[in-house]
């Protein structure tokens, strides 16, 4: 039995089970949805999801697939309805739900449906645009906005609010509250710069770019949610045969959820009236200090520990974590050095010691299976953007040496040590196995590990500034401490740099 609105009547009832009412097919459509990805699926659907059979937002999703891969065939057989299954864990217990998610209305293909998402415009409810354009891109092209369909995201999105603004005749009311949820920092306000230049680019009426201006609202965004989509087969199996129904369309989510929307518009809330079924949608005027916890503290924290786990032998972060000296040095590089930091006049100490804790949940995840050597591609360049401020704001405020800070800085020069093999491709080696090396830096440290002299290595690799944007060798403690470290690791490995690098215990 497939999963559908006919059959909804006939799946097994579970009691962690969500299944939507009748009178939710019945609402009207009143968002616009660029994008069919897991992403979309596992957080802005979800939301408006829950606040429909909380019977709150009380509107559905039309959504666009931009891309010509795969069809719409599975939405349109499961009436869109499809099954998140949400696993993490939260305060050190296991948190599992199972929800068919009913939010979307229908699927159109932006090649196939184009007037049909036109009409759309026309549609006085609908008042809300949200994208995840990943294949597409928010990107400025000399796109034809009067093609069928434009070729880009952004002159899909002009050419359907030409079309709003010619049905309704401009009128303030009419604008659209428009979201992106692309991961590039402003998303909102580069989208509206896009659609602009491309309103010029197309010679459009000033009073309709006038409009575009005023009466629409382009709001940044911050998505955070892990979503990797498919279920393992065999789990997605036995799922299947717990509910009673196959469901082509069955994805996977993390438990923590956050949906970080900048806007001071009474009009942006009031479209946005889902954000009351669930306190991880934050509707504020400034929205930079999430990007700054999740930045510094999720993905800064993933890159101070990369080379520390992968240097150990672990491949999952979920493995490492099971491991107490890794708990260990994680907890305290963030609560001791990375939380110390980001203390200032925008985020406490206790509210970055809250998030810590929750990075820590999620690490732990024991349904995610998230490699380490994923986390290390682009590794030098994810160290210079999340970690180098990091370090810089702790020279400033301590006389001392981060020391998780230093070994992670330390065990990641290890990591980078590696030789170009005949594909052209730089590998290194750890515990007896070859790993990739995917860092644009790869050359220079091969280079320089073939030197063979750890003083020249370090002051060098610290004193790159076109790694680093800055000169760390003028921390001479700090290099100081990189190179015993890195001796440590070498000599004795990580396991023994951490032990001998642990500080007192503390109680978090």
């Amino acid at each position: 039995m497939q999963l559908s609105k006919e059959n909804l009547k006939r799946v097994n009832v579970q009691p962690e089970l969500s299944i939507p009412g009748e009178r939710i097919f019945e609402l009207p459509e009143k968002v616009l949805q660029f994008g069919t990805g897991v992403l979309l699926r596992g957080l802005p659907d979800y939301f408006i999801d829950k606040a429909n059979k909380q019977g709150i937002f009380n509107g559905r999703v039309v959504v666009v697939k931009s891309t010509n891969k795969g069809g719409t065939d599975a939405f349109g057989k499961q009436d869109g309805l499809y099954t998140i299954c949400v696993k993490g864990v939260e305060d050190n217990k296991t948190i599992e739900e199972t929800i068919i998610n009913a939010s979307v209305s229908r699927v159109l293909s932006a090649g196939d449906d184009w007037k049909e998402i036109l009409k759309c415009a026309s549609n006085p409810e609908m008042k809300l645009i949200i994208s995840n354009t990943t294949e597409v891109g928010i990107v400025l092209t000399d796109d034809d906005i009067t093609s069928s369909p434009p070729h880009s995201f952004p002159g899909k999105l002009l050419a359907f609010l030409c079309e709003r603004y010619k049905v309704f005749n401009g009128s303030e009311e009419s604008g659209m509250v428009i979201i992106p949820t692309e991961l590039i920092t402003n998303n909102g306000d580069k989208l509206k710069e896009i659609v602009l230049q491309l309103a010029d680019k197309n010679k459009l009426d000033k009073d309709l770019i006038q409009w575009l201006k005023t009466a629409n609202h382009f709001c940044n965004s911050l998505v955070d949610r892990i979503v990797p989509g498919a279920l393992p087969k065999a789990d997605h199996k036995a799922m299947e045969e717990k509910l009673g129904y196959t469901d082509e369309l069955m994805i996977m989510a993390e438990s923590f959820r956050l949906w970080a929307i900048e806007s001071a518009s009474d009009k942006v809330k009031e479209v946005l009236s889902f954000s009351k079924a669930d306190d991880g949608v934050v509707i504020t005027p400034d929205i930079e200090k999430f990007r700054e916890l999740k930045l510094r503290l999720l993905n800064g924290t993933h890159t101070f520990s990369c080379a520390v786990a992968v240097l150990s032998g672990y491949e999952s972060v979920k493995e490492a974590l099971n491991d107490e000296a890794m708990l260990l040095f994680i907890r305290r590089l963030l609560l001791l050095e990375i939380a110390d930091v980001m203390d200032s006049k925008d985020i406490s100490y206790n509210e970055a010691c809250a998030f810590a804790n929750k990075v820590i949940d999620r690490f732990r995840n024991p349904f995610l299976d998230h490699k380490w050597l994923s986390i290390s591609v682009n590794y030098s360049s994810k160290m210079k953007m999340r970690n180098v401020p990091l370090l810089q704001k702790y020279f400033a405020k301590h006389a001392n040496v981060p020391q998780h800070m230093s070994l992670g800085f330390a065990a990641y020069i290890a990591f980078m040590k590696c030789m170009q093999e005949e594909d052209g491709k730089y590998y290194g080696t750890a515990n007896g196995t070859t790993y990739l090396v995917d860092d644009n830096a790869a050359s220079f440290f091969a280079k320089q590990w073939a030197k063979n002299d750890i003083d020249e290595l370090v002051n060098c690799v610290l004193a790159n500034e076109s790694l680093w944007g800055t000169d760390l060798s003028v921390h001479r403690e700090f290099a100081r401490t990189i190179k015993e470290n890195l001796l440590l690791i070498l000599n004795e490995g990580v396991a023994a740099a951490i032990e001998k690098r642990h500080l007192q215990k503390i109680t978090v």
